[in-house]
Protein backbone atom coordinates (compact mmCIF):
# COMPACT_ATOMS: atom_id res chain seq x y z
CA UNK A 1 0.00 0.00 0.00
CA UNK A 2 1.40 3.65 -0.81
CA UNK A 3 1.85 6.40 1.54
CA UNK A 4 -1.15 8.42 -0.32
CA UNK A 5 -3.53 5.12 -0.22
CA UNK A 6 -2.75 5.22 3.85
CA UNK A 7 -3.93 8.35 3.85
CA UNK A 8 -7.06 8.16 2.37
CA UNK A 9 -8.25 4.59 3.54
CA UNK A 10 -7.94 6.65 6.86
CA UNK A 11 -9.49 9.43 5.88
CA UNK A 12 -12.42 7.22 4.94
CA UNK A 13 -12.13 5.21 7.92
CA UNK A 14 -12.82 8.03 10.14
CA UNK A 15 -15.15 9.32 8.13
CA UNK A 16 -17.52 6.37 8.49
CA UNK A 17 -16.75 6.24 12.40
CA UNK A 18 -17.74 9.76 12.60
CA UNK A 19 -20.99 9.14 10.77
CA UNK A 20 -21.64 6.08 12.74
CA UNK A 21 -21.29 7.94 16.02
CA UNK A 22 -23.34 11.14 14.82
CA UNK A 23 -21.69 13.47 17.38
CA UNK A 24 -21.29 15.51 14.17
CA UNK A 25 -23.38 16.44 11.56
CA UNK A 26 -22.42 14.77 8.63
CA UNK A 27 -21.41 17.49 6.14
CA UNK A 28 -19.28 19.05 8.55
CA UNK A 29 -17.24 15.35 8.65
CA UNK A 30 -17.43 15.51 4.64
CA UNK A 31 -16.11 18.95 4.05
CA UNK A 32 -13.31 18.26 7.02
CA UNK A 33 -11.92 15.04 5.78
CA UNK A 34 -11.77 17.09 2.27
CA UNK A 35 -9.68 19.74 3.74
CA UNK A 36 -7.41 17.13 5.52
CA UNK A 37 -6.62 15.14 2.13
CA UNK A 38 -5.90 18.77 0.49
CA UNK A 39 -3.04 19.52 3.38
CA UNK A 40 -1.67 16.17 3.35
CA UNK A 41 -1.62 16.32 -0.76
CA UNK A 42 -3.62 13.19 -1.50
CA UNK A 43 -6.21 15.77 -3.09
CA UNK A 44 -4.54 18.21 -6.01
CA UNK A 45 -5.90 22.05 -4.46
CA UNK A 46 -7.12 22.57 -8.18
CA UNK A 47 -9.75 19.73 -7.63
CA UNK A 48 -10.57 20.28 -4.04
CA UNK A 49 -13.96 22.03 -5.16
CA UNK A 50 -14.67 20.06 -8.43
CA UNK A 51 -17.33 18.07 -6.03
CA UNK A 52 -19.10 21.24 -5.89
CA UNK A 53 -19.73 21.88 -9.60
CA UNK A 54 -20.18 17.86 -10.48
CA UNK A 55 -23.29 17.01 -12.11
CA UNK A 56 -24.75 14.64 -9.44
CA UNK A 57 -24.35 17.83 -7.15
CA UNK A 58 -26.56 19.87 -9.18
CA UNK A 59 -29.56 17.47 -10.11
CA UNK A 60 -29.65 16.71 -6.39
CA UNK A 61 -30.05 20.58 -5.71
CA UNK A 62 -32.51 21.22 -8.66
CA UNK A 63 -34.50 17.95 -7.93
CA UNK A 64 -35.30 19.70 -4.41
CA UNK A 65 -36.47 22.71 -6.40
CA UNK A 66 -38.30 21.37 -9.28
CA UNK A 67 -40.29 18.90 -6.21
CA UNK A 68 -41.31 22.18 -4.40
CA UNK A 69 -42.54 23.57 -7.40
CA UNK A 70 -44.93 20.17 -8.13
CA UNK A 71 -45.55 20.87 -4.59
CA UNK A 72 -46.88 24.49 -4.48
CA UNK A 73 -48.25 24.42 -7.69
CA UNK A 74 -50.99 21.62 -6.31
CA UNK A 75 -49.64 18.78 -8.93
CA UNK A 76 -49.11 16.83 -5.78
CA UNK A 77 -52.55 17.43 -3.90
CA UNK A 78 -53.87 16.43 -7.86
CA UNK A 79 -52.86 12.70 -6.71
CA UNK A 80 -53.50 12.43 -3.33
CA UNK A 81 -57.05 13.91 -2.95
CA UNK A 82 -58.23 11.88 -5.63
CA UNK A 83 -56.83 8.78 -4.53
CA UNK A 84 -56.60 9.25 -0.76
CA UNK A 85 -59.75 7.84 1.61
CA UNK A 86 -59.88 7.07 5.06
CA UNK A 87 -62.56 4.28 5.46
CA UNK A 88 -60.38 1.97 3.12
CA UNK A 89 -58.99 -1.36 4.93
CA UNK A 90 -54.97 -0.64 6.44
CA UNK A 91 -53.85 -3.43 3.58
CA UNK A 92 -55.64 -0.98 0.64
CA UNK A 93 -54.56 2.09 2.29
CA UNK A 94 -50.87 0.91 2.63
CA UNK A 95 -51.18 -0.37 -1.18
CA UNK A 96 -52.46 3.23 -2.93
CA UNK A 97 -50.41 5.34 -0.29
CA UNK A 98 -47.44 3.27 -1.53
CA UNK A 99 -48.13 3.08 -4.87
CA UNK A 100 -48.29 6.86 -5.17
CA UNK A 101 -45.35 7.13 -3.50
CA UNK A 102 -43.35 5.00 -5.15
CA UNK A 103 -44.33 6.45 -8.34
CA UNK A 104 -43.84 10.25 -6.85
CA UNK A 105 -40.31 9.56 -5.70
CA UNK A 106 -39.62 8.09 -9.34
CA UNK A 107 -40.22 11.64 -10.70
CA UNK A 108 -38.97 13.60 -7.96
CA UNK A 109 -36.18 13.19 -4.90
CA UNK A 110 -37.69 10.35 -2.37
CA UNK A 111 -37.34 12.60 0.49
CA UNK A 112 -39.42 14.88 -0.47
CA UNK A 113 -42.10 12.64 -1.91
CA UNK A 114 -42.21 11.00 1.71
CA UNK A 115 -42.03 15.15 3.42
CA UNK A 116 -45.33 15.29 0.80
CA UNK A 117 -47.41 12.45 1.91
CA UNK A 118 -46.69 12.04 5.36
CA UNK A 119 -49.07 14.27 6.59
CA UNK A 120 -51.34 13.17 4.72
CA UNK A 121 -50.59 8.90 6.21
CA UNK A 122 -50.95 10.69 9.55
CA UNK A 123 -53.83 12.45 8.91
CA UNK A 124 -55.71 9.95 7.18
CA UNK A 125 -54.57 7.17 9.86
CA UNK A 126 -55.91 9.81 12.55
CA UNK A 127 -59.64 9.43 10.52
CA UNK A 128 -59.26 6.09 10.58
CA UNK A 129 -58.58 5.82 14.38
CA UNK A 130 -55.48 3.92 14.29
CA UNK A 131 -51.88 4.65 14.94
CA UNK A 132 -49.85 5.83 12.09
CA UNK A 133 -46.48 3.65 13.28
CA UNK A 134 -48.82 0.80 10.74
CA UNK A 135 -48.65 2.85 7.78
CA UNK A 136 -45.56 5.60 7.96
CA UNK A 137 -42.98 2.84 7.92
CA UNK A 138 -44.65 1.34 4.30
CA UNK A 139 -45.16 4.46 2.84
CA UNK A 140 -41.52 5.55 3.88
CA UNK A 141 -40.04 1.87 2.05
CA UNK A 142 -41.99 2.49 -0.84
CA UNK A 143 -40.87 5.77 -1.44
CA UNK A 144 -37.45 4.51 -1.03
CA UNK A 145 -38.36 1.75 -3.80
CA UNK A 146 -39.88 4.15 -6.06
CA UNK A 147 -36.82 6.40 -6.06
CA UNK A 148 -34.28 3.56 -7.35
CA UNK A 149 -36.81 3.78 -10.98
CA UNK A 150 -34.97 6.43 -12.53
CA UNK A 151 -32.03 8.19 -12.65
CA UNK A 152 -33.79 11.33 -10.51
CA UNK A 153 -35.20 9.09 -7.96
CA UNK A 154 -32.85 8.99 -5.18
CA UNK A 155 -28.82 10.45 -5.43
CA UNK A 156 -27.09 6.91 -5.61
CA UNK A 157 -28.78 6.70 -8.92
CA UNK A 158 -27.54 10.11 -10.21
CA UNK A 159 -23.57 9.25 -8.43
CA UNK A 160 -24.13 5.72 -10.29
CA UNK A 161 -24.48 7.56 -13.43
CA UNK A 162 -21.94 10.11 -13.24
CA UNK A 163 -19.31 7.80 -12.64
CA UNK A 164 -20.04 5.56 -15.12
CA UNK A 165 -19.71 8.89 -16.99
CA UNK A 166 -16.40 9.48 -16.08
CA UNK A 167 -15.42 5.43 -16.03
CA UNK A 168 -16.66 4.70 -19.46
CA UNK A 169 -17.11 7.78 -21.34
CA UNK A 170 -21.33 8.10 -21.06
CA UNK A 171 -23.63 8.01 -18.10
CA UNK A 172 -26.93 6.12 -17.34
CA UNK A 173 -30.19 7.33 -19.33
CA UNK A 174 -33.12 8.67 -17.24
CA UNK A 175 -34.41 5.11 -17.75
CA UNK A 176 -32.13 2.80 -17.53
CA UNK A 177 -32.59 2.15 -13.94
CA UNK A 178 -36.23 1.13 -14.87
CA UNK A 179 -36.12 -2.49 -15.71
CA UNK A 180 -34.34 -3.58 -12.40
CA UNK A 181 -35.31 -0.74 -10.42
CA UNK A 182 -39.07 -1.47 -11.58
CA UNK A 183 -39.07 -5.19 -11.62
CA UNK A 184 -37.51 -4.95 -7.66
CA UNK A 185 -39.89 -1.76 -6.48
CA UNK A 186 -43.36 -3.65 -7.91
CA UNK A 187 -41.66 -7.13 -5.53
CA UNK A 188 -40.96 -4.90 -2.48
CA UNK A 189 -44.15 -2.77 -2.76
CA UNK A 190 -46.58 -6.09 -3.03
CA UNK A 191 -44.43 -7.19 0.03
CA UNK A 192 -45.15 -4.44 2.17
CA UNK A 193 -48.81 -3.88 1.20
CA UNK A 194 -49.66 -7.40 1.62
CA UNK A 195 -47.12 -9.11 4.58
CA UNK A 196 -44.56 -6.41 6.09
CA UNK A 197 -47.40 -3.94 7.48
CA UNK A 198 -48.23 -6.84 10.14
CA UNK A 199 -44.40 -7.50 10.93
CA UNK A 200 -44.30 -3.75 12.21
CA UNK A 201 -44.71 -3.78 16.52
CA UNK A 202 -47.89 -1.92 17.51
CA UNK A 203 -46.71 1.03 19.21
CA UNK A 204 -49.89 2.74 19.83
CA UNK A 205 -49.04 4.73 23.01
CA UNK A 206 -45.92 6.06 21.37
CA UNK A 207 -48.11 7.15 18.41
CA UNK A 208 -47.04 9.83 16.75
CA UNK A 209 -50.63 10.82 15.46
CA UNK A 210 -51.28 13.15 19.05
CA UNK A 211 -48.23 14.62 18.96
CA UNK A 212 -48.24 15.53 15.42
CA UNK A 213 -51.42 16.69 14.84
CA UNK A 214 -52.28 18.56 18.34
CA UNK A 215 -49.96 21.53 17.94
CA UNK A 216 -51.92 22.48 14.53
CA UNK A 217 -54.38 25.06 15.14
CA UNK A 218 -57.84 25.29 13.85
CA UNK A 219 -59.23 28.10 12.25
CA UNK A 220 -62.54 29.38 11.46
CA UNK A 221 -62.12 31.33 7.71
CA UNK A 222 -63.89 31.85 5.17
CA UNK A 223 -63.37 30.97 1.00
CA UNK A 224 -65.06 32.95 -1.48
CA UNK A 225 -66.62 30.83 -4.31
CA UNK A 226 -66.05 32.40 -7.67
CA UNK A 227 -68.19 31.84 -10.69
CA UNK A 228 -65.76 29.01 -12.21
CA UNK A 229 -65.87 27.22 -8.98
CA UNK A 230 -67.07 23.92 -8.73
CA UNK A 231 -68.92 24.77 -5.99
CA UNK A 232 -71.33 26.65 -7.27
CA UNK A 233 -74.57 25.36 -7.56
CA UNK A 234 -74.04 23.09 -5.16
CA UNK A 235 -75.02 23.05 -1.67
CA UNK A 236 -73.25 22.57 1.39
CA UNK A 237 -74.89 18.93 2.12
CA UNK A 238 -73.51 18.04 -1.29
CA UNK A 239 -69.57 19.77 -0.02
CA UNK A 240 -69.73 17.80 2.80
CA UNK A 241 -67.95 14.34 1.71
CA UNK A 242 -64.66 16.67 0.45
CA UNK A 243 -65.09 18.61 3.42
CA UNK A 244 -64.44 15.54 5.47
CA UNK A 245 -61.90 14.01 3.08
CA UNK A 246 -60.11 17.30 3.37
CA UNK A 247 -60.57 17.51 7.51
CA UNK A 248 -62.41 20.50 7.23
CA UNK A 249 -65.78 21.74 9.44
CA UNK A 250 -68.31 23.68 7.24
CA UNK A 251 -70.22 25.78 9.63
CA UNK A 252 -72.33 27.85 7.27
CA UNK A 253 -72.36 30.40 4.13
CA UNK A 254 -71.92 34.28 4.42
CA UNK A 255 -73.97 36.13 1.87
CA UNK A 256 -74.14 39.91 1.07
CA UNK A 257 -72.03 40.33 4.03
CA UNK A 258 -74.61 38.71 6.34
CA UNK A 259 -74.72 34.84 8.06
CA UNK A 260 -77.29 33.40 6.37
CA UNK A 261 -79.73 31.22 9.14
CA UNK A 262 -78.67 28.06 10.13
CA UNK A 263 -76.35 25.98 8.75
CA UNK A 264 -77.88 26.64 5.18
CA UNK A 265 -76.83 23.34 3.92
CA UNK A 266 -79.79 23.20 1.05
CA UNK A 267 -79.17 26.60 -0.07
CA UNK A 268 -77.34 26.34 -3.26
CA UNK A 269 -74.48 28.30 -3.29
CA UNK A 270 -74.26 31.31 -5.81
CA UNK A 271 -70.98 33.17 -7.11
CA UNK A 272 -69.34 35.75 -4.36
CA UNK A 273 -71.25 33.44 -1.82
CA UNK A 274 -68.42 33.13 1.14
CA UNK A 275 -68.62 29.52 2.81
CA UNK A 276 -67.56 29.58 6.48
CA UNK A 277 -65.52 26.41 7.41
CA UNK A 278 -63.05 25.38 10.99
CA UNK A 279 -59.89 23.74 9.65
CA UNK A 280 -56.34 23.87 9.96
CA UNK A 281 -54.19 25.86 7.57
CA UNK A 282 -52.88 22.68 5.51
CA UNK A 283 -56.83 21.36 5.04
CA UNK A 284 -58.17 24.73 4.61
CA UNK A 285 -55.87 25.53 1.52
CA UNK A 286 -56.34 21.43 0.23
CA UNK A 287 -60.01 22.64 0.61
CA UNK A 288 -59.83 25.29 -1.35
CA UNK A 289 -57.77 23.67 -4.26
CA UNK A 290 -59.81 20.73 -4.20
CA UNK A 291 -63.48 23.06 -5.29
CA UNK A 292 -61.24 25.79 -6.85
CA UNK A 293 -62.34 28.59 -4.20
CA UNK A 294 -60.91 32.10 -3.58
CA UNK A 295 -59.10 33.41 -0.60
CA UNK A 296 -60.90 36.45 -0.65
CA UNK A 297 -63.60 38.96 -2.79
CA UNK A 298 -63.41 42.42 -3.90
CA UNK A 299 -60.70 44.87 -3.00
CA UNK A 300 -59.05 42.67 -0.75
CA UNK A 301 -58.59 40.07 -3.71
CA UNK A 302 -57.68 43.17 -5.95
CA UNK A 303 -55.08 43.99 -3.59
CA UNK A 304 -53.61 40.39 -3.31
CA UNK A 305 -53.35 40.26 -7.48
CA UNK A 306 -51.75 43.40 -7.52
CA UNK A 307 -49.13 42.36 -5.28
CA UNK A 308 -48.01 40.32 -8.34
CA UNK A 309 -45.98 37.19 -6.53
CA UNK A 310 -46.93 34.60 -4.88
CA UNK A 311 -49.04 34.62 -1.28
CA UNK A 312 -48.14 33.53 1.83
CA UNK A 313 -49.50 31.73 5.00
CA UNK A 314 -48.67 33.48 8.69
CA UNK A 315 -49.96 32.39 11.92
CA UNK A 316 -49.60 35.28 14.67
CA UNK A 317 -50.64 35.78 18.36
CA UNK A 318 -52.83 39.28 19.13
CA UNK A 319 -50.99 40.61 22.04
CA UNK A 320 -52.79 42.93 24.31
CA UNK A 321 -50.92 46.48 22.80
CA UNK A 322 -51.31 45.13 19.20
CA UNK A 323 -53.32 47.53 17.12
CA UNK A 324 -55.56 45.03 15.82
CA UNK A 325 -56.59 44.38 19.52
CA UNK A 326 -60.33 45.83 19.91
CA UNK A 327 -60.89 46.06 16.43
CA UNK A 328 -62.01 43.95 13.04
CA UNK A 329 -59.74 43.49 10.25
CA UNK A 330 -61.96 45.96 8.03
CA UNK A 331 -61.96 49.08 10.74
CA UNK A 332 -57.50 48.99 10.71
CA UNK A 333 -57.74 49.05 6.51
CA UNK A 334 -55.55 45.82 6.89
CA UNK A 335 -56.52 45.18 3.20
CA UNK A 336 -55.54 48.20 1.70
CA UNK A 337 -53.17 49.57 4.29
CA UNK A 338 -50.91 46.65 3.73
CA UNK A 339 -52.62 44.39 0.99
CA UNK A 340 -53.28 41.63 3.46
CA UNK A 341 -56.29 39.49 4.64
CA UNK A 342 -57.30 38.27 7.69
CA UNK A 343 -58.12 34.52 6.48
CA UNK A 344 -58.91 32.60 9.83
CA UNK A 345 -59.03 33.32 13.80
CA UNK A 346 -58.40 30.80 16.07
CA UNK A 347 -60.32 31.75 19.29
CA UNK A 348 -60.63 28.87 22.09
CA UNK A 349 -64.21 28.44 23.70
CA UNK A 350 -66.07 31.15 21.70
CA UNK A 351 -68.04 31.16 18.89
CA UNK A 352 -67.78 33.58 16.07
CA UNK A 353 -70.91 34.72 14.36
CA UNK A 354 -69.96 37.67 12.26
CA UNK A 355 -67.42 37.69 8.75
CA UNK A 356 -64.23 37.28 9.91
CA UNK A 357 -62.89 40.41 8.25
CA UNK A 358 -65.87 42.18 10.85
CA UNK A 359 -65.33 40.38 13.82
CA UNK A 360 -63.70 42.52 16.62
CA UNK A 361 -60.45 41.05 17.16
CA UNK A 362 -59.41 39.96 20.96
CA UNK A 363 -55.84 39.31 22.77
CA UNK A 364 -54.93 35.98 22.60
CA UNK A 365 -56.56 35.14 19.76
CA UNK A 366 -54.24 33.56 16.78
CA UNK A 367 -54.64 34.90 13.24
CA UNK A 368 -53.68 33.68 10.32
CA UNK A 369 -52.71 36.08 7.81
CA UNK A 370 -52.70 35.88 3.62
CA UNK A 371 -49.84 38.36 2.27
CA UNK A 372 -47.46 39.10 -0.54
CA UNK A 373 -44.54 37.42 -0.15
CA UNK A 374 -41.78 39.13 1.34
CA UNK A 375 -44.43 40.95 3.69
CA UNK A 376 -45.17 39.25 5.96
CA UNK A 377 -42.84 40.57 8.68
CA UNK A 378 -44.18 43.95 7.72
CA UNK A 379 -47.56 42.99 7.76
CA UNK A 380 -46.97 41.71 11.84
CA UNK A 381 -44.91 44.40 12.70
CA UNK A 382 -47.19 46.82 11.11
CA UNK A 383 -50.47 45.38 13.25
CA UNK A 384 -48.16 44.68 15.99
CA UNK A 385 -48.72 40.99 17.12
CA UNK A 386 -46.33 38.07 17.56
CA UNK A 387 -45.36 35.81 14.94
CA UNK A 388 -45.98 31.89 15.90
CA UNK A 389 -42.75 29.33 14.86
CA UNK A 390 -42.58 29.23 10.84
CA UNK A 391 -44.19 25.49 10.43
CA UNK A 392 -43.67 26.38 5.69
CA UNK A 393 -47.13 27.28 5.66
CA UNK A 394 -47.46 27.63 1.95
CA UNK A 395 -50.48 28.43 -0.78
CA UNK A 396 -51.23 26.03 -3.24
CA UNK A 397 -51.10 27.63 -7.11
CA UNK A 398 -53.71 25.76 -8.94
CA UNK A 399 -53.86 27.98 -11.55
CA UNK A 400 -50.75 26.61 -12.50
CA UNK A 401 -51.27 22.67 -11.73
CA UNK A 402 -50.65 22.34 -15.47
CA UNK A 403 -48.00 24.58 -16.28
CA UNK A 404 -45.79 23.15 -13.51
CA UNK A 405 -46.42 19.59 -14.77
CA UNK A 406 -45.79 20.72 -18.29
CA UNK A 407 -42.51 21.86 -17.84
CA UNK A 408 -41.10 19.11 -16.07
CA UNK A 409 -42.54 16.48 -18.06
CA UNK A 410 -41.22 18.60 -20.79
CA UNK A 411 -37.45 18.46 -19.57
CA UNK A 412 -37.82 14.44 -18.42
CA UNK A 413 -39.44 13.78 -21.96
CA UNK A 414 -35.99 16.23 -23.52
CA UNK A 415 -33.63 14.19 -21.33
CA UNK A 416 -34.71 11.00 -21.39
CA UNK A 417 -34.22 11.18 -25.56
CA UNK A 418 -30.83 12.88 -25.25
CA UNK A 419 -32.39 15.87 -26.79
CA UNK A 420 -30.92 17.88 -23.71
CA UNK A 421 -28.30 17.25 -20.53
CA UNK A 422 -30.12 16.22 -17.60
CA UNK A 423 -28.59 18.44 -15.24
CA UNK A 424 -29.51 21.25 -17.97
CA UNK A 425 -32.89 20.22 -18.24
CA UNK A 426 -34.03 20.56 -14.76
CA UNK A 427 -32.14 23.79 -14.33
CA UNK A 428 -34.33 25.18 -17.13
CA UNK A 429 -37.60 23.97 -15.69
CA UNK A 430 -36.17 25.77 -12.59
CA UNK A 431 -35.72 29.01 -14.09
CA UNK A 432 -38.82 28.59 -15.63
CA UNK A 433 -40.49 28.19 -12.07
CA UNK A 434 -38.14 31.35 -11.07
CA UNK A 435 -39.49 33.41 -13.37
CA UNK A 436 -43.33 32.24 -13.49
CA UNK A 437 -43.64 32.53 -9.79
CA UNK A 438 -44.21 29.04 -9.27
CA UNK A 439 -41.48 28.93 -6.75
CA UNK A 440 -41.67 32.13 -4.82
CA UNK A 441 -37.66 33.88 -5.19
CA UNK A 442 -37.82 34.26 -1.43
CA UNK A 443 -38.15 30.70 -0.75
CA UNK A 444 -35.69 29.40 -3.95
CA UNK A 445 -32.57 28.23 -1.77
CA UNK A 446 -34.34 27.24 1.16
CA UNK A 447 -35.62 24.03 -0.96
CA UNK A 448 -32.06 22.55 -1.68
CA UNK A 449 -30.98 20.07 1.37
CA UNK A 450 -27.03 22.20 1.69
CA UNK A 451 -25.79 19.67 3.97
CA UNK A 452 -26.38 17.03 1.56
CA UNK A 453 -24.73 19.29 -1.45
CA UNK A 454 -21.71 19.95 1.17
CA UNK A 455 -21.60 15.60 1.35
CA UNK A 456 -21.80 15.38 -2.22
CA UNK A 457 -19.27 18.37 -3.17
CA UNK A 458 -16.71 17.04 -0.29
CA UNK A 459 -17.38 13.06 -0.77
CA UNK A 460 -16.52 13.44 -4.57
CA UNK A 461 -12.98 14.61 -4.68
CA UNK A 462 -12.29 12.19 -2.36
CA UNK A 463 -13.61 9.34 -4.11
CA UNK A 464 -11.80 10.23 -6.99
CA UNK A 465 -8.68 10.24 -5.16
CA UNK A 466 -9.17 6.90 -3.83
CA UNK A 467 -9.79 5.85 -7.58
CA UNK A 468 -6.92 7.78 -9.04
CA UNK A 469 -4.09 6.46 -6.20
CA UNK A 470 -5.05 2.82 -6.31
CA UNK A 471 -7.52 2.13 -3.50
CA UNK A 472 -10.80 1.22 -5.13
CA UNK A 473 -8.78 -1.61 -6.79
CA UNK A 474 -7.07 -2.74 -3.80
CA UNK A 475 -10.83 -3.17 -2.09
CA UNK A 476 -12.30 -4.61 -5.49
CA UNK A 477 -8.66 -7.36 -5.40
CA UNK A 478 -9.99 -8.14 -2.11
CA UNK A 479 -13.38 -8.76 -3.37
CA UNK A 480 -12.36 -10.41 -6.44
CA UNK A 481 -10.03 -12.85 -4.49
CA UNK A 482 -13.01 -13.78 -2.02
CA UNK A 483 -15.75 -14.41 -4.53
CA UNK A 484 -13.05 -16.48 -7.04
CA UNK A 485 -14.66 -19.55 -8.46
CA UNK A 486 -18.21 -18.46 -7.87
CA UNK A 487 -21.02 -17.54 -10.56
CA UNK A 488 -21.87 -14.38 -11.51
CA UNK A 489 -25.00 -14.05 -9.34
CA UNK A 490 -22.90 -15.04 -6.42
CA UNK A 491 -20.33 -12.53 -6.88
CA UNK A 492 -23.14 -9.82 -7.42
CA UNK A 493 -24.70 -11.00 -4.37
CA UNK A 494 -21.75 -10.47 -2.26
CA UNK A 495 -21.34 -7.21 -3.77
CA UNK A 496 -24.80 -5.99 -3.06
CA UNK A 497 -24.53 -7.46 0.46
CA UNK A 498 -21.34 -5.92 1.54
CA UNK A 499 -23.06 -2.32 0.15
CA UNK A 500 -26.34 -2.90 1.34
CA UNK A 501 -24.85 -3.56 5.00
CA UNK A 502 -22.29 -0.43 4.68
CA UNK A 503 -25.82 1.45 3.35
CA UNK A 504 -27.38 0.55 6.38
CA UNK A 505 -25.33 2.04 9.22
CA UNK A 506 -24.08 5.38 7.06
CA UNK A 507 -25.51 7.41 4.51
CA UNK A 508 -26.13 6.01 0.92
CA UNK A 509 -24.55 8.56 -0.84
CA UNK A 510 -21.16 7.94 0.75
CA UNK A 511 -21.64 4.19 0.70
CA UNK A 512 -22.43 4.59 -3.54
CA UNK A 513 -19.13 7.10 -3.85
CA UNK A 514 -16.92 4.10 -2.61
CA UNK A 515 -18.62 1.21 -3.71
CA UNK A 516 -19.30 1.94 -7.40
CA UNK A 517 -15.33 2.29 -8.41
CA UNK A 518 -15.21 -1.20 -6.42
CA UNK A 519 -17.87 -2.48 -8.25
CA UNK A 520 -15.85 -1.40 -11.92
CA UNK A 521 -12.98 -2.42 -10.30
CA UNK A 522 -14.45 -6.17 -9.85
CA UNK A 523 -15.96 -6.09 -13.29
CA UNK A 524 -12.41 -5.37 -14.77
CA UNK A 525 -10.70 -8.10 -12.63
CA UNK A 526 -13.32 -10.48 -14.15
CA UNK A 527 -13.39 -9.06 -17.49
CA UNK A 528 -17.03 -8.67 -18.05
CA UNK A 529 -19.86 -5.85 -18.50
CA UNK A 530 -19.17 -3.40 -15.55
CA UNK A 531 -22.65 -2.25 -16.15
CA UNK A 532 -24.20 -5.23 -14.26
CA UNK A 533 -22.47 -4.42 -10.92
CA UNK A 534 -22.76 -0.71 -10.89
CA UNK A 535 -26.73 -1.68 -11.10
CA UNK A 536 -26.20 -4.28 -8.37
CA UNK A 537 -24.35 -1.02 -6.64
CA UNK A 538 -27.14 0.94 -7.35
CA UNK A 539 -30.23 -0.84 -5.81
CA UNK A 540 -28.25 -2.28 -2.84
CA UNK A 541 -27.17 1.63 -1.59
CA UNK A 542 -30.91 2.26 -2.17
CA UNK A 543 -32.21 -0.30 -0.01
CA UNK A 544 -31.20 0.46 3.45
CA UNK A 545 -34.35 -0.70 5.26
CA UNK A 546 -32.77 -2.00 8.81
CA UNK A 547 -32.21 1.20 11.05
CA UNK A 548 -34.04 4.71 11.27
CA UNK A 549 -29.60 5.76 10.28
CA UNK A 550 -29.41 4.11 7.12
CA UNK A 551 -31.71 6.05 4.73
CA UNK A 552 -33.18 10.30 5.42
CA UNK A 553 -36.80 8.60 4.75
CA UNK A 554 -36.50 5.73 7.83
CA UNK A 555 -35.14 9.12 10.08
CA UNK A 556 -38.05 11.28 9.20
CA UNK A 557 -40.71 8.99 10.64
CA UNK A 558 -38.75 8.20 13.35
CA UNK A 559 -40.59 10.41 15.91
CA UNK A 560 -44.19 10.79 13.95
CA UNK A 561 -44.48 6.90 14.31
CA UNK A 562 -43.36 6.49 17.64
CA UNK A 563 -40.75 4.10 16.47
CA UNK A 564 -37.85 2.28 18.63
CA UNK A 565 -34.15 1.91 16.79
CA UNK A 566 -34.63 -2.11 16.77
CA UNK A 567 -38.79 -1.79 15.25
CA UNK A 568 -36.95 -1.22 11.47
CA UNK A 569 -35.25 -4.49 10.52
CA UNK A 570 -38.59 -6.69 11.69
CA UNK A 571 -40.08 -5.38 8.08
CA UNK A 572 -36.64 -4.35 6.84
CA UNK A 573 -34.61 -7.96 6.83
CA UNK A 574 -36.86 -9.83 4.78
CA UNK A 575 -37.32 -7.02 2.65
CA UNK A 576 -33.84 -6.33 1.74
CA UNK A 577 -33.45 -10.39 1.46
CA UNK A 578 -36.47 -10.08 -1.00
CA UNK A 579 -34.49 -7.32 -3.24
CA UNK A 580 -31.63 -9.22 -3.29
CA UNK A 581 -33.62 -12.07 -5.01
CA UNK A 582 -35.53 -10.54 -7.00
CA UNK A 583 -32.84 -8.08 -8.44
CA UNK A 584 -29.82 -10.51 -8.97
CA UNK A 585 -31.83 -12.34 -11.49
CA UNK A 586 -33.48 -8.97 -12.87
CA UNK A 587 -29.53 -7.67 -13.19
CA UNK A 588 -28.36 -10.46 -15.27
CA UNK A 589 -31.33 -11.05 -17.49
CA UNK A 590 -31.34 -7.26 -18.50
CA UNK A 591 -27.87 -6.08 -18.42
CA UNK A 592 -25.83 -9.03 -19.20
CA UNK A 593 -22.10 -10.19 -17.96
Amino acid sequence: MTGDQIILFSLFGAVFGFLLWGRFRYDIVAFTALMLAVILGVVPVDDAFSGFGHPATLVVALVLVVSAGLVRSGAVYLITRTLVDSTRSLGSHIAIMGGIGGVLSAFMNNVAALALLMPVDIQTARKAGRPPSLSLMPLSFATILGGMVTLIGTPPNIIIASIREDALGEPFAMFDFAPVGGVTAIAGLVFVALVGWRLIPRNDEASGAGSTEAHYKEYLAELVVPEASKAVGQTLADLAEVADKNDVALIGIVRGGKRLPGLSRNRPLAPGDAIMIEAAPEALDEFRAALSLDFADGKPAEALEAAGAGLTLSEVVVTDDARIAGKSAQAIGLSWRQRAVLLGISRKGQAIRSEIRRTIVQPGDILLLLTPEEREHDVIDWLGCLPLADRGLAVTQTSRTWLAIGLFAAAVAAASVGLVYLPVALGCVVAAYALLRIVPLSELYHHIEWPVVVLLGSMIPLGAALETSGGTALIADALTSLTEGLPAWAILTVLMLVTMTLSDILNNTATTIVAAPVGIGMAERLGVNPDPFLMAVAIAASCAFLTPIGHKNNTLILGPGGYRFGDYWRMGLPLELLVVAVSIPSILIFWPL
